[in-house]
Formats: C-alpha cells, sequence, structure tokens
C-alpha cells in the first residue's frame, strides 16, 4: 500500500495543527513526567520513585515557593497538596494513584488534570495502604466549574 504524497501531507499538517493547539507547558512535558516539590518533602520523594518505578521518565524539580508553582498551573485553593506534575499536558496535583493516572492516559479526557486534595493518609506516597480511602478529582478546563470525581480509592471488598 502506498501513501498518496496529499494524504501524507494532509496528515502531517493536521497532526501540526494539533501541536499549535497545545499549550507551551504541554508541548515542554509531553512524554516526561515533571514533578515540582519542596526539596525537604520526603512522601513526595516516594511519590515520585513510585512513578519512576511504574516507568514513567521523571524530571524533578526541587522548588522553595511551592506557591508560586500553584499559582503558575492555576490550581484551586481547595485542591492543593504537596506536588504539582505535569505529565502529558495534563496537571497532576498531589498523591494522585497509578490507577488514576492510567485511566487519564488510557481514556484522554479533556479536563485540566487530576488533583488528590491534602495528604490522605494511606495515597501513594503516603503509606500506599491498600484500606485507604479518597477521591480524586478531575479539574476542569471551564473557568469556575467545580472539580468532579474522577476516580474513588476505597479497600477491596
Amino acid at each position: 500500500m502506498t501513501i498518496q504524497r496529499r494524504d501524507f501531507l494532509a496528515g502531517a499538517l493536521a497532526g501540526a495543527f494539533l501541536v499549535l493547539l497545545r499549550s507551551p507547558d504541554a508541548l515542554a512535558t509531553a512524554g516526561r513526567m515533571v514533578i515540582y516539590k519542596d526539596p525537604l518533602c520526603g512522601c513526595c520523594e516516594s511519590w515520585a520513585a513510585a512513578m519512576r518505578a511504574a516507568g514513567f521518565a521523571v524530571e524533578v524539580h526541587h522548588e522553595s515557593d511551592m506557591t508560586a508553582i500553584k499559582r503558575r498551573f492555576a490550581v484551586p485553593a481547595d485542591m492543593e497538596a504537596c506536588h504539582t506534575a505535569v505529565l502529558d499536558g495534563y496537571l497532576l496535583e498531589g498523591h494522585v494513584p497509578l490507577e488514576a493516572i492510567r485511566k487519564l492516559i488510557a481514556e484522554r479526557p479533556d479536563i485540566v488534570g487530576l488533583a488528590v486534595p491534602g495528604m490522605p493518609a494511606g495515597s501513594l506516597g503516603m503509606g500506599d495502604d491498600p484500606q485507604a480511602a479518597y477521591e480524586v478529582y478531575a479539574l476542569s478546563r471551564i473557568p469556575g466549574a467545580a472539580p468532579t470525581v474522577f476516580h474513588s480509592v476505597r479497600p477491596p471488598a
């Protein structure tokens, strides 16, 4: 099967157009996970290690002013946690579990990203307890829209 020149060019132009639609931060982080964390935070290190173990290419930035990072990525105040990450154009705030990240990557929803506010006991990086129970929220692209539950972590039945 041969590809016609016009079909090839149309595909290339469509691909270039899609790339242009993505934000500069999305382009800068496509294919790797960039984590912003306080240099002294051990639970953030544990979460980053879990991401590496899961096969993500992880780049860690130690930041002394995490408030500025939260503002830069427009993290809603009620969704803030100890670290902020970017993966393939999506924001990951806090101790987001691998199951939710895999679901995000597989489904590619039209959202800003995911958040696990605070530091839930037993979440990934905070003890990774199979009995932990907490919510993972989807952050909407619609300004002022409330976060919605994307994934629930519950103990096995």
